[in-house]
């Protein structure tokens, strides 16, 4: 990833081909270890492409990978539907605690003088 960071970092730079020593000085710029084989793979990746157009279809690719958020929503949903009353009720009793330990820590203000 630090190589293709690097790589990006040359493009916005406005060097629209880096070279292996471009990469090799952003890396080191940062102190990190330039590997010569993994920069040399992605260079041999990229040469004669847009790196726009790449994005742009890692972009599309990316979309249709699910996210795994779906099993949230379900068990919302299910607890609304099949007796959802008793959850905001204990959710409201939990800020209510927290409502009251806070205000019996401000009671002493912080200091225990006399404990």
């Amino acid at each position: 990833m630090k190589v293709v960071a690097a790589y990006l970092l040359a493009v916005l730079g406005g060097n629209a081909s880096p070279s292996a020593k471009d990469l090799k000085s952003i890396l080191a710029s940062v102190g990190a270890e330039a590997d010569s084989d993994r920069i040399e793979l992605l260079l041999s990746q990229l040469k004669g492409k847009d790196i726009t157009e790449i994005i742009a279809s890692g972009r599309e690719k990316l979309a249709s990978v699910p996210s795994g958020g779906g099993g949230v929503a379900v068990a919302a949903s299910a607890a609304v539907a099949g007796g959802g009353g008793a959850a905001p009720a204990a959710a409201e009793q939990k800020k209510e605690e927290k409502v009251e330990e806070k205000e019996e820590s401000d009671d002493d203000m912080g200091f225990s003088l006399f404990d």
